[in-house]
């Protein structure tokens, strides 16, 4: 399984991927979405996980890059805000959609349900 995190917060999202390493689940990780769409275009991933609200190109926004390039990717959202209007956007488009912090337990679960793998 390729996961693919992406969040504004370098040190937020390196220590993720370092937490989910630890629970068998090796994911690359970009401090931008710009990042995300050249790692992207050089290899296929199953989930992204993204943040919604990142300067330049939002989560959202990426999204929709992101499956242009990858169809069958799958989407978990992150967002720090929890705002109404992006949960119900972020839900329809994405298998969940998570409150930071995040629980690491609960993202491991939620990409594997994404994938459709039993947690």
């Amino acid at each position: 399984m390729n996961v693919l995190l992406v969040d504004d917060e370098a040190e937020l999202v390196s220590a993720m991927a370092e937490r989910l390493s630890f629970r068998g689940i090796e994911a690359d990780w970009a401090d931008s979405g710009r990042k995300a769409l050249e790692m992207a275009r050089d290899k296929a991933y199953d989930v992204a996980v993204l943040d919604v609200k990142m300067p330049g190109i939002g989560g959202f926004a990426l999204q929709e890059e992101l499956k242009a390039l990858h169809p069958g990717m799958c989407f978990v959202f992150l967002s720090g805000h929890g705002s109404e209007d992006d949960f119900i956007k972020g839900s329809a488009k994405a298998s969940s959609y998570l409150v930071k912090p995040v629980d690491i337990d609960e993202l491991v679960r939620q990409i594997k349900a994404a994938m459709g793998v039993a947690a």
